[in-house]
């Protein structure tokens, strides 16, 4: 299943033959110490940047209508984001992944994303439309 939207995202992990938790990892652009004046201008005009993890939740797809719907639950957490990281997490033996298991899982996308590897998530804008990160 070719994944392009949030939906399409919801559509493929209730399709899986095991259950699944989604992940979600917010973070804000945020202008780095020591910039210089040009990542400044861009930063200022909305782009570049860099992003920081903000927060972090788990969610089984059947928790989730909709993008909005995250989107209205991170505004009641505050904290202001530009990004949201999602990826999948396959339970096992018909069992969904425990908190423990998704609380892991969260660690090592945040730890990613700190770092800037960010290849085997889906980020999406505020608006819930996927974007690419240059």
């Amino acid at each position: 299943m070719d994944i392009s939207t949030f939906d399409d995202l919801l559509r493929a992990a209730r399709a899986q033959t095991q259950p699944q938790r989604l992940l979600f990892v917010f973070a804000a652009a945020e202008l780095p110490d020591g910039c210089t004046p040009e990542e400044r201008a861009r930063f200022e005009a909305g782009e570049g940047g860099a992003l920081t993890p903000v927060m972090s939740v788990d969610k089984s797809p059947d928790e989730l209508a909709n993008f909005a719907a995250l989107a209205d639950e991170s505004r009641q957490f505050g904290g202001d984001w530009a990004v949201v990281f999602a990826a999948g997490l396959a339970g096992r033996d018909g069992r969904a992944p425990n908190a423990a298991e998704a609380g892991a899982a969260l660690d090592r996308m945040i730890a990613a994303i700190k770092v800037g590897a960010l290849e085997s998530f889906m980020p999406f804008d505020r608006t819930g439309s996927p974007i690419v990160l240059a």
